[in-house]
Protein backbone atom coordinates (compact mmCIF):
# COMPACT_ATOMS: atom_id res chain seq x y z
CA UNK A 1 0.00 0.00 0.00
CA UNK A 2 1.11 3.35 -1.03
CA UNK A 3 1.74 6.11 1.62
CA UNK A 4 -1.11 7.97 -0.57
CA UNK A 5 -3.59 5.21 -0.80
CA UNK A 6 -3.11 5.26 3.58
CA UNK A 7 -3.83 8.48 3.43
CA UNK A 8 -7.08 8.57 1.32
CA UNK A 9 -7.99 5.33 3.26
CA UNK A 10 -6.87 7.21 6.83
CA UNK A 11 -9.28 10.13 5.36
CA UNK A 12 -12.04 8.04 4.89
CA UNK A 13 -12.11 6.29 8.33
CA UNK A 14 -11.59 10.11 9.80
CA UNK A 15 -14.82 11.20 8.21
CA UNK A 16 -16.69 8.06 9.79
CA UNK A 17 -15.42 8.46 13.16
CA UNK A 18 -16.44 12.03 13.42
CA UNK A 19 -20.28 11.30 12.43
CA UNK A 20 -21.02 9.64 16.10
CA UNK A 21 -19.31 12.87 17.70
CA UNK A 22 -21.51 15.14 14.75
CA UNK A 23 -24.69 13.71 15.48
CA UNK A 24 -24.13 13.98 19.78
CA UNK A 25 -23.69 17.58 19.40
CA UNK A 26 -25.68 18.66 16.35
CA UNK A 27 -28.75 18.14 18.52
CA UNK A 28 -27.94 20.25 21.30
CA UNK A 29 -29.59 22.99 18.86
CA UNK A 30 -32.44 21.23 17.61
CA UNK A 31 -34.52 20.16 20.66
CA UNK A 32 -36.94 23.22 20.99
CA UNK A 33 -37.26 22.98 17.05
CA UNK A 34 -38.11 19.23 18.07
CA UNK A 35 -40.74 20.18 20.90
CA UNK A 36 -42.27 23.08 18.61
CA UNK A 37 -42.72 20.41 15.87
CA UNK A 38 -44.21 17.88 17.74
CA UNK A 39 -45.65 19.40 20.34
CA UNK A 40 -43.55 17.80 23.21
CA UNK A 41 -42.75 19.14 26.65
CA UNK A 42 -39.05 19.55 27.75
CA UNK A 43 -38.78 16.17 29.56
CA UNK A 44 -40.08 14.22 26.23
CA UNK A 45 -37.95 15.64 23.99
CA UNK A 46 -34.78 14.93 26.12
CA UNK A 47 -35.52 11.26 24.62
CA UNK A 48 -33.85 12.04 21.26
CA UNK A 49 -30.62 12.91 23.01
CA UNK A 50 -30.97 9.44 25.58
CA UNK A 51 -31.66 7.08 22.49
CA UNK A 52 -28.83 8.23 20.60
CA UNK A 53 -26.53 7.92 24.08
CA UNK A 54 -28.55 4.49 25.47
CA UNK A 55 -27.80 2.73 21.95
CA UNK A 56 -24.04 4.30 21.92
CA UNK A 57 -23.60 3.20 25.86
CA UNK A 58 -24.17 -0.61 24.85
CA UNK A 59 -22.96 0.14 20.78
CA UNK A 60 -19.70 0.78 21.32
CA UNK A 61 -18.08 -2.00 23.27
CA UNK A 62 -20.65 -4.58 21.34
CA UNK A 63 -19.23 -3.18 17.62
CA UNK A 64 -15.91 -3.33 18.64
CA UNK A 65 -16.31 -7.29 19.69
CA UNK A 66 -17.88 -7.79 16.60
CA UNK A 67 -15.16 -6.10 14.26
CA UNK A 68 -13.02 -8.64 15.49
CA UNK A 69 -15.47 -11.21 15.12
CA UNK A 70 -16.59 -10.59 11.12
CA UNK A 71 -13.44 -8.13 10.14
CA UNK A 72 -13.31 -4.27 11.10
CA UNK A 73 -13.30 -3.18 7.46
CA UNK A 74 -16.79 -5.31 6.85
CA UNK A 75 -18.19 -4.03 9.84
CA UNK A 76 -17.53 -0.47 9.37
CA UNK A 77 -18.90 -0.56 5.66
CA UNK A 78 -22.23 -2.06 7.31
CA UNK A 79 -22.23 0.66 9.91
CA UNK A 80 -21.94 3.78 7.00
CA UNK A 81 -25.19 1.50 5.10
CA UNK A 82 -27.23 1.24 8.51
CA UNK A 83 -26.34 5.37 8.83
CA UNK A 84 -27.55 5.87 4.55
CA UNK A 85 -30.50 4.56 5.16
CA UNK A 86 -31.41 5.68 8.69
CA UNK A 87 -31.03 9.38 7.45
CA UNK A 88 -32.61 8.95 4.36
CA UNK A 89 -35.85 7.42 6.21
CA UNK A 90 -36.17 9.52 9.75
CA UNK A 91 -36.38 12.88 7.99
CA UNK A 92 -40.32 11.62 7.30
CA UNK A 93 -41.15 10.03 10.35
CA UNK A 94 -44.37 10.88 11.04
CA UNK A 95 -44.03 10.95 15.35
CA UNK A 96 -41.53 11.85 17.53
CA UNK A 97 -40.65 8.03 18.55
CA UNK A 98 -39.95 6.99 15.29
CA UNK A 99 -37.30 10.01 15.46
CA UNK A 100 -35.76 8.45 18.58
CA UNK A 101 -35.73 5.42 16.77
CA UNK A 102 -33.79 6.98 13.88
CA UNK A 103 -31.48 7.96 16.43
CA UNK A 104 -31.11 4.64 18.10
CA UNK A 105 -30.10 3.39 15.09
CA UNK A 106 -28.01 6.30 13.77
CA UNK A 107 -26.07 5.21 17.25
CA UNK A 108 -25.30 2.10 16.22
CA UNK A 109 -24.38 2.61 12.68
CA UNK A 110 -21.86 5.22 13.93
CA UNK A 111 -20.55 3.52 16.73
CA UNK A 112 -19.41 0.75 14.51
CA UNK A 113 -16.97 3.60 12.99
CA UNK A 114 -14.22 4.33 15.09
CA UNK A 115 -13.70 0.37 17.20
CA UNK A 116 -13.36 -0.35 13.43
CA UNK A 117 -11.21 2.40 12.27
CA UNK A 118 -8.73 1.33 15.07
CA UNK A 119 -8.09 -2.28 14.31
CA UNK A 120 -7.76 -0.95 10.51
CA UNK A 121 -5.04 0.90 11.01
CA UNK A 122 -2.53 -1.79 11.76
CA UNK A 123 -2.91 -3.15 8.67
CA UNK A 124 -2.78 0.20 7.15
CA UNK A 125 0.60 1.22 8.74
CA UNK A 126 1.95 -2.36 8.05
CA UNK A 127 1.58 -2.32 4.56
CA UNK A 128 2.27 1.57 4.08
CA UNK A 129 5.29 1.90 6.92
CA UNK A 130 3.48 5.08 7.97
CA UNK A 131 3.79 5.99 11.90
CA UNK A 132 0.38 4.67 13.69
CA UNK A 133 0.49 7.48 16.57
CA UNK A 134 0.00 9.96 13.51
CA UNK A 135 -2.48 8.41 12.01
CA UNK A 136 -4.37 7.54 15.24
CA UNK A 137 -3.80 11.09 15.81
CA UNK A 138 -5.96 12.09 12.29
CA UNK A 139 -8.86 9.76 13.96
CA UNK A 140 -8.68 11.47 16.97
CA UNK A 141 -8.72 14.93 15.21
CA UNK A 142 -11.95 14.05 13.54
CA UNK A 143 -13.64 13.06 16.59
CA UNK A 144 -12.79 16.41 18.19
CA UNK A 145 -13.95 18.45 15.04
CA UNK A 146 -16.99 16.50 14.86
CA UNK A 147 -17.83 17.87 18.42
CA UNK A 148 -16.40 21.19 18.21
CA UNK A 149 -18.42 22.10 14.60
CA UNK A 150 -21.60 20.32 15.37
CA UNK A 151 -23.43 23.20 17.10
CA UNK A 152 -22.74 25.65 14.72
CA UNK A 153 -23.25 23.03 11.54
CA UNK A 154 -26.68 21.93 13.68
CA UNK A 155 -27.78 25.72 14.22
CA UNK A 156 -27.59 26.67 10.08
CA UNK A 157 -28.99 23.50 9.43
CA UNK A 158 -32.06 23.74 11.33
CA UNK A 159 -32.81 27.53 11.48
CA UNK A 160 -32.82 27.15 7.56
CA UNK A 161 -33.49 23.59 6.06
CA UNK A 162 -35.69 22.91 9.51
CA UNK A 163 -34.44 19.61 11.63
CA UNK A 164 -35.01 17.05 9.37
CA UNK A 165 -31.54 18.49 7.94
CA UNK A 166 -29.21 17.05 10.89
CA UNK A 167 -30.50 13.77 9.59
CA UNK A 168 -29.74 14.79 5.72
CA UNK A 169 -25.70 16.25 6.32
CA UNK A 170 -25.42 12.79 7.34
CA UNK A 171 -25.92 10.82 3.87
CA UNK A 172 -23.20 12.50 1.49
CA UNK A 173 -20.53 12.18 4.83
CA UNK A 174 -21.44 8.69 5.68
CA UNK A 175 -21.25 7.62 1.40
CA UNK A 176 -18.24 9.23 0.94
CA UNK A 177 -16.54 7.60 3.36
CA UNK A 178 -17.68 4.27 2.63
CA UNK A 179 -16.92 4.43 -0.88
CA UNK A 180 -13.49 5.88 0.75
CA UNK A 181 -13.22 2.61 2.77
CA UNK A 182 -14.05 -0.08 -0.19
CA UNK A 183 -11.66 1.94 -2.26
CA UNK A 184 -8.64 2.08 0.12
CA UNK A 185 -8.80 0.07 3.15
CA UNK A 186 -7.11 -3.16 3.57
CA UNK A 187 -9.43 -6.23 2.99
CA UNK A 188 -10.43 -7.98 5.98
CA UNK A 189 -8.50 -11.47 6.48
CA UNK A 190 -10.37 -14.28 6.54
CA UNK A 191 -12.08 -15.66 9.21
CA UNK A 192 -13.97 -19.07 10.36
CA UNK A 193 -17.38 -18.81 9.72
CA UNK A 194 -19.26 -19.41 13.32
CA UNK A 195 -22.76 -19.61 13.85
CA UNK A 196 -24.88 -17.04 14.81
CA UNK A 197 -25.73 -19.15 18.44
CA UNK A 198 -21.90 -18.85 18.85
CA UNK A 199 -22.17 -14.92 18.06
CA UNK A 200 -24.18 -14.07 20.41
CA UNK A 201 -23.43 -15.92 23.45
CA UNK A 202 -19.52 -14.02 22.96
CA UNK A 203 -21.20 -10.49 21.96
CA UNK A 204 -23.01 -10.98 25.73
CA UNK A 205 -25.84 -10.41 24.42
CA UNK A 206 -28.56 -10.42 27.99
CA UNK A 207 -25.86 -8.84 29.68
CA UNK A 208 -26.39 -6.04 27.02
CA UNK A 209 -29.73 -5.94 27.76
CA UNK A 210 -29.98 -6.36 31.30
CA UNK A 211 -27.90 -3.05 31.53
CA UNK A 212 -29.59 -1.14 28.49
CA UNK A 213 -33.09 -2.65 30.92
CA UNK A 214 -31.80 -1.47 34.51
CA UNK A 215 -30.66 2.08 32.90
CA UNK A 216 -33.61 2.55 30.86
CA UNK A 217 -35.83 1.73 33.65
CA UNK A 218 -33.81 4.26 35.92
CA UNK A 219 -33.94 6.92 33.84
CA UNK A 220 -37.75 6.69 33.34
CA UNK A 221 -38.47 6.67 36.74
CA UNK A 222 -36.06 9.65 37.44
CA UNK A 223 -38.12 11.65 34.68
CA UNK A 224 -41.63 11.43 36.64
CA UNK A 225 -40.43 11.74 40.31
CA UNK A 226 -41.88 14.89 39.85
CA UNK A 227 -45.31 14.35 39.22
CA UNK A 228 -46.47 10.91 40.18
CA UNK A 229 -42.95 8.51 40.77
CA UNK A 230 -43.69 4.97 38.96
CA UNK A 231 -42.27 3.03 41.74
CA UNK A 232 -43.02 0.11 39.80
CA UNK A 233 -39.95 0.95 37.89
CA UNK A 234 -37.71 1.38 40.60
CA UNK A 235 -38.04 -1.89 41.16
CA UNK A 236 -37.60 -3.09 37.40
CA UNK A 237 -34.12 -1.14 37.50
CA UNK A 238 -33.13 -2.75 40.79
CA UNK A 239 -34.13 -6.13 39.37
CA UNK A 240 -32.17 -5.44 35.85
CA UNK A 241 -29.20 -4.22 37.70
CA UNK A 242 -28.97 -7.66 40.27
CA UNK A 243 -29.43 -9.80 36.87
CA UNK A 244 -26.64 -7.77 34.83
CA UNK A 245 -24.16 -8.58 37.57
CA UNK A 246 -25.29 -11.89 37.88
CA UNK A 247 -24.73 -12.14 34.25
CA UNK A 248 -21.62 -10.61 33.57
CA UNK A 249 -20.23 -12.68 37.07
CA UNK A 250 -21.36 -15.85 35.22
CA UNK A 251 -20.10 -14.69 31.84
CA UNK A 252 -17.13 -16.35 29.56
CA UNK A 253 -16.72 -12.86 27.91
CA UNK A 254 -18.95 -10.03 29.59
CA UNK A 255 -19.89 -6.93 28.46
CA UNK A 256 -18.85 -4.93 31.23
CA UNK A 257 -15.84 -7.29 33.33
CA UNK A 258 -17.42 -6.67 37.10
CA UNK A 259 -14.74 -9.04 38.29
CA UNK A 260 -11.77 -6.61 36.72
CA UNK A 261 -13.84 -3.63 38.60
CA UNK A 262 -13.63 -5.13 41.90
CA UNK A 263 -10.17 -5.58 41.92
CA UNK A 264 -8.79 -1.95 40.90
CA UNK A 265 -10.38 0.42 43.12
CA UNK A 266 -8.24 2.86 41.08
CA UNK A 267 -10.10 1.94 37.63
CA UNK A 268 -13.19 2.41 39.52
CA UNK A 269 -12.22 5.92 40.10
CA UNK A 270 -11.53 6.47 37.19
CA UNK A 271 -14.69 6.06 35.76
CA UNK A 272 -16.39 7.28 38.54
CA UNK A 273 -14.79 10.53 37.60
CA UNK A 274 -15.53 10.22 34.37
CA UNK A 275 -19.34 9.63 34.43
CA UNK A 276 -19.53 12.71 37.31
CA UNK A 277 -17.64 15.00 34.78
CA UNK A 278 -19.43 14.39 31.73
CA UNK A 279 -22.70 15.29 33.87
CA UNK A 280 -21.32 18.62 34.06
CA UNK A 281 -20.35 19.19 30.59
CA UNK A 282 -23.59 18.16 29.14
CA UNK A 283 -25.13 19.62 30.99
CA UNK A 284 -23.86 23.00 29.79
CA UNK A 285 -24.02 21.37 26.15
CA UNK A 286 -27.29 20.42 26.23
CA UNK A 287 -28.83 22.92 28.86
CA UNK A 288 -27.25 25.91 27.84
CA UNK A 289 -28.90 25.97 24.14
CA UNK A 290 -32.09 25.86 25.29
CA UNK A 291 -32.10 28.04 28.20
CA UNK A 292 -31.03 30.81 25.31
CA UNK A 293 -33.14 29.62 22.55
CA UNK A 294 -36.20 29.41 24.95
CA UNK A 295 -35.52 32.39 27.68
CA UNK A 296 -32.76 34.48 25.68
CA UNK A 297 -34.59 34.44 22.24
CA UNK A 298 -31.83 33.51 20.15
CA UNK A 299 -31.85 31.74 17.22
CA UNK A 300 -30.22 28.38 16.78
CA UNK A 301 -27.78 29.33 14.35
CA UNK A 302 -27.00 32.13 16.51
CA UNK A 303 -26.86 29.36 19.69
CA UNK A 304 -24.43 27.49 17.87
CA UNK A 305 -21.71 30.26 17.51
CA UNK A 306 -21.87 30.83 20.88
CA UNK A 307 -21.62 27.13 22.03
CA UNK A 308 -18.53 27.32 19.68
CA UNK A 309 -15.65 27.90 22.08
CA UNK A 310 -16.87 25.06 24.46
CA UNK A 311 -15.27 22.75 21.63
CA UNK A 312 -13.11 24.41 19.62
CA UNK A 313 -10.84 25.33 22.86
CA UNK A 314 -10.12 21.69 23.40
CA UNK A 315 -9.10 21.42 19.56
CA UNK A 316 -6.82 24.15 20.27
CA UNK A 317 -5.20 23.56 23.65
CA UNK A 318 -5.30 19.29 23.84
CA UNK A 319 -1.43 19.90 22.54
CA UNK A 320 -0.57 22.10 25.48
CA UNK A 321 -2.59 19.68 28.12
CA UNK A 322 -0.43 16.83 26.52
CA UNK A 323 2.64 18.47 27.35
CA UNK A 324 1.44 19.33 30.81
CA UNK A 325 0.74 15.75 31.67
CA UNK A 326 4.06 14.47 30.05
CA UNK A 327 5.94 17.02 32.18
CA UNK A 328 3.86 17.41 35.79
CA UNK A 329 1.86 14.27 35.84
CA UNK A 330 -1.95 13.29 35.80
CA UNK A 331 -2.57 14.37 39.31
CA UNK A 332 -2.19 17.81 39.12
CA UNK A 333 -3.93 18.22 35.66
CA UNK A 334 -6.89 17.03 37.57
CA UNK A 335 -6.06 19.49 40.62
CA UNK A 336 -5.81 22.51 37.87
CA UNK A 337 -8.56 21.12 35.90
CA UNK A 338 -10.78 20.21 38.76
CA UNK A 339 -10.75 23.63 40.46
CA UNK A 340 -11.94 25.33 37.09
CA UNK A 341 -14.51 23.07 36.22
CA UNK A 342 -16.03 24.32 39.97
CA UNK A 343 -15.59 27.41 39.14
CA UNK A 344 -16.73 27.41 35.22
CA UNK A 345 -19.82 25.73 36.66
CA UNK A 346 -20.21 28.46 39.42
CA UNK A 347 -19.67 31.45 36.37
CA UNK A 348 -23.15 30.00 34.84
CA UNK A 349 -24.99 31.61 37.82
CA UNK A 350 -24.64 34.64 35.71
CA UNK A 351 -26.44 33.72 33.02
CA UNK A 352 -29.58 34.23 35.23
CA UNK A 353 -29.54 38.02 35.33
CA UNK A 354 -28.04 38.81 31.46
CA UNK A 355 -27.65 36.45 28.62
CA UNK A 356 -26.08 39.19 26.71
CA UNK A 357 -23.52 37.60 23.74
CA UNK A 358 -20.52 38.10 25.94
CA UNK A 359 -21.82 35.87 29.07
CA UNK A 360 -22.16 32.77 27.15
CA UNK A 361 -19.07 33.41 25.17
CA UNK A 362 -16.79 33.36 28.46
CA UNK A 363 -18.94 30.37 30.15
CA UNK A 364 -18.48 28.37 27.36
CA UNK A 365 -14.70 29.45 26.74
CA UNK A 366 -14.31 28.34 30.56
CA UNK A 367 -15.66 25.09 30.28
CA UNK A 368 -13.64 24.38 27.37
CA UNK A 369 -10.36 24.36 29.48
CA UNK A 370 -11.44 21.60 32.04
CA UNK A 371 -12.79 19.50 29.06
CA UNK A 372 -9.30 19.32 27.67
CA UNK A 373 -7.49 18.83 30.74
CA UNK A 374 -9.52 16.69 32.49
CA UNK A 375 -10.80 14.08 29.60
CA UNK A 376 -6.95 14.01 28.39
CA UNK A 377 -6.46 13.33 32.27
CA UNK A 378 -9.16 10.50 32.48
CA UNK A 379 -7.63 9.28 29.53
CA UNK A 380 -4.19 8.72 31.28
CA UNK A 381 -5.23 7.48 34.46
CA UNK A 382 -7.18 5.21 32.56
CA UNK A 383 -4.28 3.61 30.57
CA UNK A 384 -2.09 4.14 33.74
CA UNK A 385 -4.89 2.63 35.90
CA UNK A 386 -5.63 -0.65 33.68
CA UNK A 387 -3.97 -3.78 33.31
CA UNK A 388 -2.05 -4.18 30.06
CA UNK A 389 -3.79 -7.31 29.27
CA UNK A 390 -7.33 -5.91 29.77
CA UNK A 391 -6.65 -2.50 28.33
CA UNK A 392 -9.70 -2.77 25.42
CA UNK A 393 -12.05 -3.73 27.91
CA UNK A 394 -10.70 -0.97 30.11
CA UNK A 395 -11.52 1.64 26.85
CA UNK A 396 -14.95 0.24 26.35
CA UNK A 397 -16.19 0.85 29.63
CA UNK A 398 -14.73 3.82 29.80
CA UNK A 399 -16.28 4.87 27.34
CA UNK A 400 -19.65 3.34 28.53
CA UNK A 401 -19.45 5.98 31.40
CA UNK A 402 -19.12 8.95 29.27
CA UNK A 403 -22.20 8.03 28.29
CA UNK A 404 -24.06 7.25 31.04
CA UNK A 405 -22.63 10.98 32.40
CA UNK A 406 -24.15 12.34 29.35
CA UNK A 407 -27.50 10.77 30.08
CA UNK A 408 -28.12 11.53 33.03
CA UNK A 409 -27.24 15.16 32.08
CA UNK A 410 -30.11 14.88 30.19
CA UNK A 411 -32.16 13.55 32.88
CA UNK A 412 -31.36 16.25 35.22
CA UNK A 413 -32.16 18.96 32.48
CA UNK A 414 -35.45 17.52 32.17
CA UNK A 415 -36.57 17.12 35.75
CA UNK A 416 -34.99 20.98 36.03
CA UNK A 417 -36.91 22.41 32.89
CA UNK A 418 -40.08 20.64 33.48
CA UNK A 419 -41.67 23.46 35.02
CA UNK A 420 -40.68 26.12 32.20
CA UNK A 421 -37.05 26.93 31.20
CA UNK A 422 -36.08 29.93 33.52
CA UNK A 423 -33.37 31.78 35.40
CA UNK A 424 -34.71 30.14 38.62
CA UNK A 425 -34.85 26.78 37.25
CA UNK A 426 -30.92 27.58 35.23
CA UNK A 427 -29.62 29.01 38.71
CA UNK A 428 -30.77 25.07 40.38
CA UNK A 429 -29.23 23.35 37.35
CA UNK A 430 -25.92 25.55 38.44
CA UNK A 431 -25.94 24.76 42.03
CA UNK A 432 -26.32 20.81 41.70
CA UNK A 433 -23.50 20.99 38.65
CA UNK A 434 -21.34 23.35 40.91
CA UNK A 435 -22.16 20.72 43.81
CA UNK A 436 -20.89 17.98 41.47
CA UNK A 437 -17.86 19.39 40.18
CA UNK A 438 -16.46 19.48 44.09
CA UNK A 439 -17.34 16.19 44.39
CA UNK A 440 -15.38 15.46 41.17
CA UNK A 441 -12.68 16.81 42.63
CA UNK A 442 -12.41 15.36 46.02
CA UNK A 443 -12.27 12.28 43.95
CA UNK A 444 -9.81 13.07 41.65
CA UNK A 445 -7.80 14.53 44.57
CA UNK A 446 -7.77 10.90 46.34
CA UNK A 447 -6.29 9.40 42.79
CA UNK A 448 -2.76 8.51 42.78
CA UNK A 449 -0.88 7.38 40.17
CA UNK A 450 1.29 3.96 40.52
CA UNK A 451 4.68 6.03 40.06
CA UNK A 452 5.69 9.75 41.28
CA UNK A 453 7.28 9.69 37.65
CA UNK A 454 4.98 11.95 34.76
CA UNK A 455 3.12 9.54 32.55
CA UNK A 456 4.45 9.65 28.93
CA UNK A 457 1.51 9.48 26.10
CA UNK A 458 2.29 6.05 25.97
CA UNK A 459 2.13 4.63 29.27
Amino acid sequence: MTPRAAGLAVGALSVGTLLNPLNSSMIAVALLTLRDAFGLDVLTVTWVITAFYLASAAGQPLMGRLGDRFGPRRLFVFGMSVVVLTCVLTPFAPSFWLVCAGRVSLAIGTACAFPSAVALLHPITARSGLSSPRLLGRLQIANTAGAAIGPVIGGLLVTFLGWQAIFWINVPLALISLIGVRAFAPVDAPRPRQNLSRVLVDSDVPGVLAFTAALVSLLVFLLGITSSPPWALLGVAVVSAGLFVWRELAASQPFIDVRMLSRNRRLVLVYTGFALFNIVYYVVFFGLPQYLEEFGGYRADAVGLLMLPLASLNVLLTPLAARFIERRGIRPAFLIGGVWLVAAAALMATLATSVTPLVPLLITAMMGVPYCLVSIAMSQALYSSAARESAGVATGIFQTSRYIGAILSTTMLGIAFSDGTTPSSWLEVTVVATALGIVLLVLVSRWRPTSQKPVSRTE
